[in-house]
């Protein structure tokens, strides 16, 4: 069976690897804190220990995918700026407007600050084009026509 992988930018790795740190080294504290509950007596009417017990399996869930995510993960690092790669930081024209748009990894995807997937329409339309292309993205009402005006790593 073959490994597949994601990619995702070095800043999007520390990231998740951080996030993924800080939740091991707080779960002997849920884990702490499910035995104190349990203490307290019928767990069927405690309160405590239902939070804890959610709590803790919330974590251990959480832990789980983020483990299997810096697992299949491969950082991609910007080698150049003359075509668009992830990590490229892309300046696009749309009609009269300009704006940058970051290309970034699947789980780091931030459209609201601009970071779009390369997993995305915009995003896959965009990798591999150099600047004075013109990109149209088919979506499902219409379709975009952007002009690469600029590529920054």
């Amino acid at each position: 069976m073959t490994r597949t992988f994601t990619y995702m930018t070095q800043e999007g790795f520390d990231a998740i690897t951080k996030e993924y740190e800080e939740l091991q080294s707080n779960r002997p504290e849920f884990v702490k804190k499910l035995t104190q509950a349990a203490d307290m007596g019928d767990r069927s009417e405690n309160a405590a220990y239902s939070f804890a017990k959610r709590k803790l399996r919330s974590t251990d869930s959480r832990l789980r995918f983020l483990k299997k995510v810096i697992d299949h993960t491969k950082v991609s690092v910007p080698k150049q700026t003359e075509y668009i790669e992830i990590g490229s930081h892309v300046t696009v024209k749309l009609n009269d407007a300009e704006f940058t748009l970051h290309i970034v990894g699947l789980h780091e995807a931030d459209p609201l600050n601009k970071k779009v997937s390369y997993r995305s329409p915009v995003g896959g339309a965009l990798l591999n084009r150099r600047v004075g292309d013109l990109v149209k993205i088919q979506l499902e009402d219409r379709v975009i026509k952007y002009v690469v005006v600029g590529i920054s790593i």
